[in-house]
């Protein structure tokens, strides 16, 4: 559920922010299920969900710093963090 809450804000929103929390929402979920397969799976004595998870966290913190850093980038330049206002950028 909340993959497909996630999955809702990045499609149907059109500010550039909600879009970015909404693939971390994804992304949460993401870990979220990797730590539950991996608790109730067969043999959690190996450590592959955490693992994935850990990396997964990695990678969304780095998604984050990039995202605003973009983000900001944008707004100093067209002074608007709509998505639908950034197809100049195709140019």
């Amino acid at each position: 559920m909340l993959f497909c809450i996630g999955l809702a804000g990045a499609l149907s929103r059109r500010n550039a922010i909600v879009v970015l929390i909404g693939i971390e929402l994804m992304l949460n979920a993401a870990n979220l299920n990797f730590i539950a397969f991996w608790r109730h799976g067969p043999n959690p004595e190996q450590l592959d969900g955490v693992m994935f998870a850990m990396f997964s966290i990695g990678l969304a913190a780095a998604e984050a710093a990039v995202g605003l850093g973009l983000i900001i980038a944008v707004y100093r330049h067209f002074q608007s963090t709509s998505v639908e206002e950034l197809d100049e950028l195709k140019n």
